[in-house]
């Protein structure tokens, strides 16, 4: 259909050009925010993101390119760094810009000029006091602090990203505790929108494995790259984990809300470690403490029974003087009535001597029943100390046992290994080795010598 004379025509190009000076004049300058999304730092130093405003159910209620030419980067980034934000994924941000528009791309793009700092982390304060508010009035502030934390926690789910230093830091420290730790590995990112989904799904797969308690940890970074362990999703998924959860989120002065909800809270990867190995050496000591009580449990019958016999043997020395008093007596009582009544004396022979072979059998049987006592009192006692060592015995047999899964030997068996130098010390650093240092390393079965060459 032919356009009448009069209506201008424009070309495609001229069209672009009408648009980019349009836009230029009515939006010069403005002000606009949303939150940062596929953050890319080009090879001539440009900074291109998504400026993005979330809709319902996933969906975005819109989305516009941006850019930070280089000349502008530093300046926008020395700003967003003095209140602890990165300029990054997950970011709230509000920026002045100019519209523009790429006529040969019919791209519109906003060019940003200038940052709010402040903004990002009001938005983020603001909604961290919902979610922490709706946790509460759901009743899941303090639903993971009410488990009971086992007394041996050597089953441990780990979740963060595979291979971070937050990973080998937590996992070097339950390894040179020396105690038979095993570790149950989820991976999740832990920062920007894929950690508000990636951790939930983690923490419930490790829910659902025979472990004693789960950690959550991950290293330091700007607030805005914590500001995941703020979201609902991963504070509600901590609070209904079926497990203990502790985390170790590597910031020292703010807590998250997923450490406000998780049943015990340390600094750092390491330091969450390190509560775990304290648990466990807690437990050694009381169990060491117990062991020096049996022990001296089992040795009280022994002095109590050598007492009783002390006395005892007491008591016979001083019973046989006194018979034998009473025999010479006697003998002196014979001898006067022989001298004083010559006449009866063959009645009174008869007489004594049948009171003398009585006399000598109650005295022979006093003195057996004397001596047998401190046999008889002797044999009571020591079948009670016996049945005492016994029950003693069957206790330090199930500690050494105990001892035994959770001692040095077992993590040598998985395959770990100590080393030590030639004065003893154990060797935890590369550089306490100097070359042609002596080191003895010990083994599940066996040790080996060998020296440094070169490091």
């Amino acid at each position: 259909m032919a356009l009448p004379r009069f209506e201008t025509t424009y070309s495609v190009a001229e069209l672009g050009r009408e648009i980019k000076a349009l836009l230029g004049t009515a939006f010069e300058s403005v002000w606009v925010a949303g939150e940062v999304q596929r953050a890319k730092l080009s090879s001539a130093g440009h900074l291109y993101f998504e400026l993005v405003e979330p809709g319902e159910k996933a969906g975005l209620a819109g989305r516009l390119d941006a850019v930070v030419w280089k000349g502008e980067l530093g300046r926008v980034r020395r700003a967003l760094t003095a209140t602890g934000q990165e300029l990054a994924d997950g970011l709230l941000l509000r920026c002045r810009v100019t519209v523009d528009f790429y006529p040969p791309g019919g791209r519109l793009q906003l060019q940003v000029r200038e940052v709010d700092p402040v903004f990002g982390l009001g938005e983020l304060e603001r909604r961290r006091r919902e979610t922490i508010a709706a946790l509460e009035a759901s009743g899941l502030a303090t639903r993971n602090r009410a488990l009971p934390f086992p007394p041996l926690p050597l089953a441990i789910g780990l979740v963060t990203s595979a291979g971070s230093a937050a990973y080998h830091d937590f996992l070097a420290t339950l390894a040179e505790s020396g105690y038979a730790f095993r570790v149950a590995f989820a991976h999740a990112a832990v920062q920007g929108r894929e950690a508000e989904r990636e951790v939930p799904a983690a923490l419930a797969r490790l829910g659902e494995l025979p472990l004693d308690c789960i950690a959550l940890v991950r290293g330091g970074g700007s607030r805005t790259d914590l500001a995941a362990f703020d979201s609902q999703a991963i504070a509600e998924a901590v609070a209904r984990a079926p497990l203990p959860v502790v985390t170790g989120l590597g910031h020292e002065i703010d807590q998250s809300v997923a450490d406000l909800v998780a049943h015990t809270a340390a600094k750092t990867p390491t330091k969450a470690a390190e509560l775990l190995v304290e648990r466990l050496r807690g437990a050694e000591a009381a169990l060491e403490q117990l062991r020096d009580q049996l022990a001296r449990g089992a040795t009280a019958p022994f002095v109590r029974a050598r007492t009783v016999l002390d006395r005892a043997g007491r008591t016979v020395a001083a019973v046989r003087p006194r018979l034998e008093r009473d025999a010479a007596r006697l003998i002196t009582a014979q001898k006067g009535l022989a001298r004083a009544v010559p006449g009866r004396l063959a009645t009174a022979r008869s007489t004594l001597t049948a009171k003398g072979g009585r006399l000598e059998r109650a005295a022979a049987r006093r003195l057996e029943r004397a001596a047998q006592a401190p046999r008889l009192l002797a044999h009571r006692l020591a079948d009670r100390a016996a049945a005492r060592l016994a029950l003693v015995a069957a206790r330090l047999e199930g500690h050494q046992r105990l001892l035994a899964e959770i001692g040095p030997e077992r993590v040598l068996a998985r395959g770990f290994s100590i080393t030590r130098l030639a004065d003893g010390r154990l060797l935890r650093d590369a550089a306490e080795a100097a070359a042609g240092s002596r080191l003895v390393t010990r083994l599940a079965r066996g040790s080996v010598t060998s020296s440094v060459e070169e490091r």
